[in-house]
């Protein structure tokens, strides 16, 4: 069979094929690794918490994280919101940081770790379903299989037998991924004009100040007195798991597909766990390790993208040429497999 002066099978076809594909990963690769490690910075968020934050201050930990890195931001870039990005950056803080950190805290509070944990990995399914009603995006079968792989990896991986279930925690748990989802899909789909970091900082200024008086109001005021542990930690959230991790989760949604995202998001349990076996000496059992393996297989299938074809190559015709002799030989091949 010729196709624009290639036979189908042809050594240089096939080639050409292959350095497309690899092209493609090398080009994908990039972007997946580097938005990666955003997720893998939040679960970190458990240890340093724990080993180093004050006790009950949840919501305190959310605003010194958001504010603190958000007006850094906006103080190194020198830009603020114009036009419909005042109301948009409001929108997304809110989604992405504000209201996700209210409900995380009341799902944390209610729930235990690992049912607060395998409700939110439903985030990626949910961002699935909005970015096929707001993006037009295909919801593939191999995007819902592994969508449900994830879930139970991660509940393989962290949810214990006899678990406490609390009608308000799971709807707080549920909430917290729904808006998650909608904050990613939404910011794909919002792409603004401004640096990345602008509107990091803009995003990250919005939800800490949204969270503050619920902080103020739940918590009260901060502690009179902070340790260095204390500060130190509250340094890592803000410099680390905020305005760097933040600054290449949004990198990550202008260069990737929003599910494909929100599914490096399913990173933070798996290195959670990990973190706590390494460092606090937790144990780990053989259930856990076939949950992470799981969980890493979700992923993984979930980044992959069947490339498009590459685009033919016309072989000009030059008499007594290959080109022609390739013509004369794909008119003779057309009449006999037509006599």
């Amino acid at each position: 069979m010729i196709c624009h002066g290639f036979r189908v099978g042809d050594p240089w076809t096939d080639v050409l094929a292959l350095r497309y594909i690899g092209l493609v990963l090398r080009n994908r690769l990039a972007p997946v690794l580097l938005t990666a490690f955003a997720p893998a910075i939040w679960g970190s968020t458990y240890l340093v918490t724990t080993e180093l934050l004050p006790p009950g201050r949840p919501l305190l930990a959310g605003v010194l994280r958001a504010l603190p890195a958000g007006l850094l931001l906006i103080a190194l870039t020198r830009r603020l919101p114009q036009g419909s990005w005042w109301w948009r950056s409001l929108v997304l803080g809110a989604l992405n940081i504000g209201a996700f950190f209210a409900l995380l805290f009341v799902a944390a509070y209610r729930l235990p770790g690992g049912v607060a944990a395998t409700v939110g990995a439903v985030q990626p399914l949910v961002a699935a379903g909005l970015s096929a009603a707001l993006l037009g995006d295909r919801l593939s079968l191999r995007t819902v299989l592994s969508g449900v792989a994830g879930v139970a990896g991660v509940s393989l991986l962290v949810l214990r037998a006899g678990a406490h279930l609390d009608g308000l925690g799971l709807a707080a748990a549920l909430g917290g991924a729904v808006v998650m989802a909608g904050g990613v899909v939404l910011a794909k789909r919002w792409t603004s004009p401004a640096p990345l970091l602008a509107t990091t900082g803009w995003q990250l200024t919005a939800g800490g100040l949204l969270l503050l008086p619920v902080a103020l109001l739940v918590e009260g005021a901060p502690p009179a007195h902070l340790s260095v542990d204390n500060l130190l930690g509250y340094a890592y959230l803000s410099m680390v798991g905020a305005a760097l991790a933040y600054a290449l989760w949004f990198r990550g949604i202008r260069a990737l597909p929003a599910t494909s995202v929100t599914f490096l998001g399913l990173l933070s349990p798996v290195v959670a766990t990990a973190l706590g076996w390494l460092v606090l000496g937790q144990s780990l059992s053989p259930v856990q390790l076939l949950g992470g393996f799981v969980v890493l297989g979700a992923l993984v299938a979930a980044q992959l993208r069947r490339p498009r074809p590459a685009a033919p190559v016309l072989v000009a015709a030059v008499p007594g040429g290959r080109g022609d002799r390739s013509a004369r030989s794909a008119r003779s091949e057309s009449f006999h497999s037509h006599s």
